[in-house]
Protein backbone atom coordinates (compact mmCIF):
# COMPACT_ATOMS: atom_id res chain seq x y z
CA UNK A 1 0.00 0.00 0.00
CA UNK A 2 2.90 2.27 0.89
CA UNK A 3 4.52 1.84 -2.47
CA UNK A 4 1.41 3.32 -3.98
CA UNK A 5 2.77 6.30 -2.32
CA UNK A 6 4.94 6.90 -5.19
CA UNK A 7 2.85 8.56 -8.13
CA UNK A 8 4.47 7.09 -10.90
CA UNK A 9 3.96 3.54 -8.82
CA UNK A 10 0.29 4.68 -8.48
CA UNK A 11 -0.41 5.98 -12.55
CA UNK A 12 1.21 2.57 -13.79
CA UNK A 13 -1.10 0.86 -11.20
CA UNK A 14 -4.19 2.76 -11.37
CA UNK A 15 -3.92 2.59 -15.69
CA UNK A 16 -5.98 -0.54 -15.92
CA UNK A 17 -7.74 -0.28 -12.96
CA UNK A 18 -9.66 2.95 -13.64
CA UNK A 19 -10.70 1.53 -16.87
CA UNK A 20 -11.92 -1.64 -14.99
CA UNK A 21 -13.74 0.04 -12.65
CA UNK A 22 -15.64 2.20 -14.35
CA UNK A 23 -17.04 -0.85 -16.73
CA UNK A 24 -17.72 -2.25 -13.37
CA UNK A 25 -19.58 0.52 -12.07
CA UNK A 26 -21.78 0.47 -15.00
CA UNK A 27 -22.62 -3.00 -15.28
CA UNK A 28 -24.04 -2.82 -11.17
CA UNK A 29 -25.78 0.26 -11.05
CA UNK A 30 -27.84 -1.24 -14.48
CA UNK A 31 -28.02 -4.48 -12.85
CA UNK A 32 -28.83 -2.67 -9.50
CA UNK A 33 -31.33 -0.48 -11.01
CA UNK A 34 -33.31 -3.22 -12.55
CA UNK A 35 -33.82 -4.95 -9.24
CA UNK A 36 -34.97 -1.80 -7.70
CA UNK A 37 -37.70 -1.75 -9.95
CA UNK A 38 -38.28 -5.27 -10.06
CA UNK A 39 -39.69 -5.54 -6.43
CA UNK A 40 -43.14 -5.37 -5.27
CA UNK A 41 -44.09 -2.13 -3.13
CA UNK A 42 -44.40 -1.56 0.54
CA UNK A 43 -47.53 -1.97 2.27
CA UNK A 44 -47.01 1.07 4.04
CA UNK A 45 -44.85 3.00 1.59
CA UNK A 46 -45.99 1.90 -1.47
CA UNK A 47 -43.36 2.81 -4.76
CA UNK A 48 -41.81 5.30 -2.51
CA UNK A 49 -39.48 3.06 -0.75
CA UNK A 50 -37.93 2.59 -4.53
CA UNK A 51 -36.28 5.77 -2.79
CA UNK A 52 -34.20 3.99 -0.54
CA UNK A 53 -32.40 2.54 -3.42
CA UNK A 54 -30.99 5.92 -3.69
CA UNK A 55 -30.87 7.37 -0.52
CA UNK A 56 -29.33 4.64 1.33
CA UNK A 57 -26.44 4.25 -1.02
CA UNK A 58 -25.63 7.45 -1.16
CA UNK A 59 -25.55 8.42 2.20
CA UNK A 60 -23.35 5.74 2.95
CA UNK A 61 -20.89 5.99 0.40
CA UNK A 62 -20.56 9.93 1.04
CA UNK A 63 -19.93 9.04 4.68
CA UNK A 64 -17.12 6.38 3.24
CA UNK A 65 -15.97 9.22 0.88
CA UNK A 66 -15.55 12.03 4.09
CA UNK A 67 -13.54 8.84 5.95
CA UNK A 68 -11.18 8.53 2.51
CA UNK A 69 -10.91 12.53 2.89
CA UNK A 70 -10.31 12.27 6.47
CA UNK A 71 -7.42 9.67 6.38
CA UNK A 72 -5.54 11.10 3.31
CA UNK A 73 -5.75 14.43 5.38
CA UNK A 74 -4.11 12.55 7.71
CA UNK A 75 -1.29 11.31 5.89
CA UNK A 76 -0.83 14.54 4.15
CA UNK A 77 -0.59 16.25 7.20
CA UNK A 78 1.37 14.35 8.96
CA UNK A 79 3.88 12.84 6.16
CA UNK A 80 3.64 15.85 3.96
CA UNK A 81 2.97 13.29 1.22
CA UNK A 82 1.40 15.34 -1.96
CA UNK A 83 -0.19 11.86 -3.30
CA UNK A 84 -2.06 12.05 0.29
CA UNK A 85 -2.99 15.61 -0.78
CA UNK A 86 -3.88 14.82 -4.23
CA UNK A 87 -6.48 11.68 -2.67
CA UNK A 88 -7.72 14.00 0.11
CA UNK A 89 -8.75 16.75 -2.65
CA UNK A 90 -10.42 14.43 -5.19
CA UNK A 91 -12.34 12.70 -2.49
CA UNK A 92 -14.27 16.05 -1.94
CA UNK A 93 -16.16 16.62 -5.32
CA UNK A 94 -17.73 13.42 -5.22
CA UNK A 95 -18.45 12.80 -1.38
CA UNK A 96 -19.89 16.56 -1.23
CA UNK A 97 -22.27 15.46 -4.52
CA UNK A 98 -23.32 12.35 -2.80
CA UNK A 99 -24.21 13.57 0.33
CA UNK A 100 -26.16 16.17 -1.36
CA UNK A 101 -28.07 13.69 -3.23
CA UNK A 102 -28.79 11.81 0.09
CA UNK A 103 -30.15 14.79 1.80
CA UNK A 104 -32.47 15.41 -1.45
CA UNK A 105 -34.06 11.97 -1.47
CA UNK A 106 -34.22 12.13 1.93
CA UNK A 107 -36.40 15.48 2.30
CA UNK A 108 -38.22 13.91 -1.14
CA UNK A 109 -38.85 10.49 1.09
CA UNK A 110 -39.65 12.23 3.87
CA UNK A 111 -42.41 14.07 3.25
CA UNK A 112 -44.93 11.54 2.41
CA UNK A 113 -43.55 9.37 5.50
CA UNK A 114 -43.23 12.03 7.89
CA UNK A 115 -45.19 14.82 6.03
CA UNK A 116 -42.62 17.02 6.36
CA UNK A 117 -39.59 18.08 4.00
CA UNK A 118 -37.15 18.82 6.80
CA UNK A 119 -37.06 18.21 10.43
CA UNK A 120 -34.42 20.87 12.28
CA UNK A 121 -34.58 18.57 15.02
CA UNK A 122 -33.57 15.29 13.58
CA UNK A 123 -29.96 14.57 14.60
CA UNK A 124 -29.44 12.37 11.77
CA UNK A 125 -30.38 14.83 9.46
CA UNK A 126 -28.80 18.08 11.12
CA UNK A 127 -25.75 15.83 11.36
CA UNK A 128 -25.45 14.72 7.50
CA UNK A 129 -26.01 18.21 6.76
CA UNK A 130 -22.99 19.28 8.81
CA UNK A 131 -21.23 16.72 6.71
CA UNK A 132 -22.12 18.39 3.53
CA UNK A 133 -21.31 21.98 4.63
CA UNK A 134 -17.27 20.12 5.70
CA UNK A 135 -17.57 18.91 2.41
CA UNK A 136 -18.69 22.78 0.73
CA UNK A 137 -15.83 24.24 3.60
CA UNK A 138 -13.19 21.73 2.48
CA UNK A 139 -13.30 23.19 -0.96
CA UNK A 140 -14.02 26.78 -0.67
CA UNK A 141 -10.83 27.03 2.03
CA UNK A 142 -8.54 25.53 -0.48
CA UNK A 143 -10.45 27.62 -3.41
CA UNK A 144 -9.65 31.00 -1.08
CA UNK A 145 -6.36 30.41 -0.38
CA UNK A 146 -3.27 31.09 -3.42
CA UNK A 147 -0.78 29.45 -1.87
CA UNK A 148 -1.46 25.72 -2.32
CA UNK A 149 0.86 24.03 -0.06
CA UNK A 150 -1.05 26.81 3.00
CA UNK A 151 -4.23 25.72 1.49
CA UNK A 152 -3.87 22.54 1.55
CA UNK A 153 -2.56 22.14 5.17
CA UNK A 154 -5.13 24.48 6.15
CA UNK A 155 -7.37 21.81 4.44
CA UNK A 156 -6.14 18.87 5.84
CA UNK A 157 -6.56 20.08 9.41
CA UNK A 158 -10.40 20.94 8.36
CA UNK A 159 -11.00 17.35 6.62
CA UNK A 160 -9.58 15.75 10.27
CA UNK A 161 -11.83 18.10 12.55
CA UNK A 162 -14.71 16.75 10.39
CA UNK A 163 -13.65 13.13 11.07
CA UNK A 164 -15.61 13.95 14.61
CA UNK A 165 -18.98 13.91 12.74
CA UNK A 166 -18.89 10.66 11.19
CA UNK A 167 -19.31 8.35 14.09
CA UNK A 168 -22.27 11.37 15.40
CA UNK A 169 -24.27 10.56 11.54
CA UNK A 170 -23.61 6.79 11.86
CA UNK A 171 -25.11 6.87 15.61
CA UNK A 172 -27.32 9.73 15.89
CA UNK A 173 -30.37 7.02 15.91
CA UNK A 174 -29.34 5.18 18.72
CA UNK A 175 -28.19 8.06 20.80
CA UNK A 176 -31.29 10.40 20.78
CA UNK A 177 -35.02 9.97 19.57
CA UNK A 178 -35.27 11.12 15.62
CA UNK A 179 -37.45 10.50 13.02
CA UNK A 180 -35.31 8.53 11.52
CA UNK A 181 -35.53 4.31 12.05
CA UNK A 182 -32.95 2.30 13.71
CA UNK A 183 -29.89 1.01 11.75
CA UNK A 184 -31.37 -1.81 9.78
CA UNK A 185 -28.07 -3.27 7.56
CA UNK A 186 -25.23 -3.62 9.75
CA UNK A 187 -26.82 -4.76 13.14
CA UNK A 188 -25.36 -7.72 15.64
CA UNK A 189 -29.11 -9.45 15.31
CA UNK A 190 -28.35 -9.32 11.50
CA UNK A 191 -29.98 -7.05 8.81
CA UNK A 192 -34.01 -6.74 9.40
CA UNK A 193 -35.02 -5.70 6.16
CA UNK A 194 -37.28 -8.07 4.16
CA UNK A 195 -35.20 -10.38 1.96
CA UNK A 196 -36.68 -8.70 -0.91
CA UNK A 197 -35.62 -5.21 -0.53
CA UNK A 198 -32.38 -6.67 1.10
CA UNK A 199 -30.86 -7.94 -2.46
CA UNK A 200 -31.48 -4.92 -4.58
CA UNK A 201 -30.39 -2.09 -1.90
CA UNK A 202 -26.92 -3.92 -1.54
CA UNK A 203 -26.71 -4.70 -5.05
CA UNK A 204 -27.02 -0.69 -4.89
CA UNK A 205 -24.51 0.12 -2.58
CA UNK A 206 -21.72 -1.75 -4.04
CA UNK A 207 -22.53 -0.03 -7.09
CA UNK A 208 -22.24 3.60 -5.93
CA UNK A 209 -18.93 2.14 -3.68
CA UNK A 210 -17.61 0.96 -7.17
CA UNK A 211 -18.37 4.13 -8.52
CA UNK A 212 -17.08 6.83 -6.16
CA UNK A 213 -13.75 4.48 -6.81
CA UNK A 214 -13.93 5.06 -10.26
CA UNK A 215 -14.26 8.78 -10.14
CA UNK A 216 -11.86 8.68 -7.03
CA UNK A 217 -8.65 7.24 -9.16
CA UNK A 218 -9.81 9.46 -12.39
CA UNK A 219 -9.62 12.52 -9.84
CA UNK A 220 -6.27 11.59 -8.59
CA UNK A 221 -4.38 10.45 -11.30
CA UNK A 222 -6.23 13.62 -12.95
CA UNK A 223 -4.42 16.02 -9.62
CA UNK A 224 -1.08 14.39 -10.58
CA UNK A 225 -0.84 15.22 -13.99
CA UNK A 226 -2.19 18.70 -13.23
CA UNK A 227 0.57 19.15 -10.80
CA UNK A 228 3.17 18.28 -12.82
CA UNK A 229 2.17 20.40 -15.67
CA UNK A 230 2.08 23.52 -12.63
CA UNK A 231 5.69 22.37 -11.87
CA UNK A 232 6.87 22.23 -15.55
CA UNK A 233 5.29 25.46 -15.96
CA UNK A 234 7.15 27.50 -13.22
CA UNK A 235 10.27 25.46 -14.29
CA UNK A 236 10.02 27.16 -17.61
CA UNK A 237 9.23 30.39 -16.11
CA UNK A 238 12.02 30.72 -14.08
CA UNK A 239 14.21 29.74 -16.73
CA UNK A 240 13.01 32.23 -19.01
Amino acid sequence: MFGLANPDRFLRFTRPVVPAAWALAVVLIAAATWLAFSVPEDFRQYDTVRIMFVHVPAASIGLAAYGALGVSSFFALVFRHPLADAAARAAALPGAALTALALITGSLWGKPMWGAWWAWGDARLMSVLILFLFYVGYMALRASIDDEAKAARAAAVLGLVGLINLPIVKFSVDWWNTLHQPASLLRAEGPSMPAVYLAPLLTMMAAYGVFFLAVWLTAIRTEIVRRRVLSIRARRALEA
